[in-house]
């Protein structure tokens, strides 16, 4: 596997102040929520931080398999649909959580799901930004993630080794 050319890791203490300023700007918003929806499996954290935050306590989970090989997004499948409760009104007061929008394939599946739903992740690249209504920060398309739960501790080069000076 070759590792993109931009790499974005990200530590549990930054991943839980980003949420957590999500959560600020949710926050201002002023909106009761009925309910948070999020996307599995990468909304699952920001979900958690978040419903903690706002004092949400009706959380749910719709599940979407994007099969890849980090290079390119393959086919999407939806593997669990939301309770339809939280489809009443067209998702109107429901909070849809996911941790990026990448190509804006996933997020566009679910907001078909609820279209009158608030779309909030924690990162968003430029092809899935349009999509969402509220995010904390946006990196460029060619930006892999690293997300917590997906790194071990590691020695890591310093940006100068990669720029073959």
């Amino acid at each position: 596997m070759s590792l993109p050319e931009k790499a974005f890791p990200v530590s549990w203490d930054q991943f839980h102040r980003d949420a957590r300023a999500l959560a600020w700007r949710l926050a201002g918003l002023g909106i009761e929520w009925r309910g948070i929806v999020c996307i599995t499996r990468g909304g699952l954290v920001p979900a958690a931080i978040i419903c903690r935050e706002l004092g949400i306590r009706m959380i749910e989970t719709v599940c979407v398999a994007s099969y890849h090989d980090y290079k390119a997004q393959g086919q999407l499948e939806v593997l669990k649909d939301v309770t339809p409760s939280m489809l009443e009104n067209d998702g109107e007061g429901i909070l849809i959580v996911d941790d990026l929008t990448d190509t804006g394939k996933t997020a566009a599946i679910v907001r078909a799901m609820m279209p009158k739903a608030h779309f909030a992740t924690v990162y968003a690249k430029p092809k899935g930004r349009p999509l969402v209504d509220t995010y904390v920060t946006e990196v460029s398309q060619d930006t892999w993630i690293y997300f917590p739960w997906d790194m071990g501790f590691t020695y890591q080069k310093p940006i100068s080794d990669h720029q073959g000076g």
